[in-house]
């Protein structure tokens, strides 16, 4: 899978990486989805992205660096410093303004998993009064949660991880997150279920610091390349997500 052409290898090369390794963020969680990343037995991360990330880089014949961060805005806010290169992140508005995305790979929908004495079965019955509502700070999922929810507001909490203890404490009603990044959470939670409907639609998609135009086509042509090619596909299906498309 060709991304570059002679001409174009080392200029686009040097302004994706310019430390001379492809630096990736990820953000990690406790089970691995098509967005976070888990840690192996060995500290490896293990997930979607990072074997998105690591194609990309061996594509290109860079060293990779991978570092880890706790939610998707601590992974936006180094990206738009520059202290990284390359990320997968859910897109939204905000984000737009401040980091260059590519195409998507998933379509994500952000929903709500409750605890068991919540009582609450969809969407609309979540937004009440008084409803004790975690989403990850800085995300586009607390960002969607806090425009829909009229009734109540979400809580910022760090992770993911921080999320699933304060629900099995009984500190919460509700988790905002992807929906299929919830699905395993319901093992960690006793009791709890995913309600009916979601409440933001969005891609999650390669993202890169603004200002790069050479790697933005980079980026872009190999991710294009690799859903064309089948290999996100085989990616998905590794990681235990046959059933999910990748996006178009």
């Amino acid at each position: 899978m060709t991304i570059l052409t002679p001409a174009q290898d080392g200029a686009a090369k040097a302004e994706l990486a310019p430390a001379g390794a492809l630096r990736v963020g990820l953000v990690e969680a406790p089970s691995a989805g098509l967005v976070f990343v888990a840690r192996a037995a060995g500290g490896a991360a293990r997930g979607v992205a990072a074997d998105l990330g690591a194609d990309l880089a061996q594509r290109l014949g860079l060293p990779l660096a991978q570092t880890l961060f706790p939610n998707s805005g601590a992974s936006a806010a180094a990206l738009q410093a520059e202290e990284i290169d390359v990320a997968f992140m859910p897109v939204d508005a905000t984000r737009r303004q401040v980091i260059a995305f590519g195409p998507g790979y998933y379509d994500l929908e952000s929903t709500y998993l409750v605890s068991a004495a919540s009582g609450l079965a969809d969407v609309a019955e979540v937004d009440r009064p008084g409803a004790r509502i975690l989403a990850i700070d800085g995300t586009t999922t607390f960002r969607a949660a806090a425009r829909t929810l009229t009734r109540t507001q979400p809580v910022a909490v760090p992770s993911v991880a921080e999320a699933i203890a304060r629900m099995g404490r009984g500190e919460a009603d509700a988790f905002a997150l992807s929906r299929d990044t919830l699905q395993p959470v319901l093992a960690q939670v006793p009791g709890s279920r995913i309600v009916r409907g979601g409440f933001q639609r969005t891609q999650v998609a390669v993202a890169i610091p603004l200002g790069r135009p050479g790697a933005l086509a980079c980026v872009t042509a190999w991710l294009e390349a690799a859903k064309r090619s089948g290999l996100v596909r085989r990616i998905f299906d590794a990681h235990g997500f046959p059933h999910e498309p990748v996006a178009p």
